[in-house]
């Protein structure tokens, strides 16, 4: 009976400290994702894709990330991109972007399974302090092939980066 005692008492401190961690430790993950499903596993040129976000947080940085999930098949090594984002009470910028999505030494650069690729591909090079309000984003491929073959969805994920 001692012996139960013993171990009672040893496990107790050790559940009660389990159970803080895991309650303390369980943040919500600060970002937005927006994605955009082709059907037909197939994106126009015409088509734009229009996404927003309600930033409130002014103190932190954030990365901005294009995301793509692509057949095996996927015909090129990259995607460019027209992007045109609108912050609060500001005009258009507007970015064209080569992405790269394969190079010859890694194959594609995403995380697969079977014959999808999932990428997100840093669209900023450092995290960027974000103004109060929603930010509008607009994407449209300016690929050479239209429509652009391969592509199951694309869209936008800002992330809140941890000072």
């Amino acid at each position: 009976m001692f012996y139960k005692m013993r171990i009672l008492k040893l496990f107790h401190p050790i559940f009660f400290l389990t159970l803080v961690l895991f309650m303390t430790s369980c943040e919500p993950i600060q970002l937005y994702e927006q994605n955009t499903i082709y059907p037909e596993h197939q994106w126009a040129s015409k088509q734009v894709n229009n996404y927003q976000f309600n930033i409130t947080d002014t103190n932190a940085a954030y990365k901005i990330f294009f995301v793509v999930r692509h057949h095996n098949a996927y015909h090129y090594k990259n995607i460019w991109l027209q992007i045109n984002t609108q912050s609060p009470s500001d005009t258009v910028v507007k970015q064209t972007l080569n992405l790269q999505l394969a190079d010859d030494q890694k194959g594609w650069l995403g995380v697969g399974m079977d014959d999808l690729y999932d990428q997100r591909i840093l669209m900023n090079a450092t995290p960027t302090k974000l103004k109060f309000g929603i930010y509008h984003f607009s994407v449209q491929h300016t690929m050479r092939e239209d429509p652009l073959q391969g592509i199951l969805s694309t869209g936008i994920r800002v992330e809140k980066v941890k000072l």
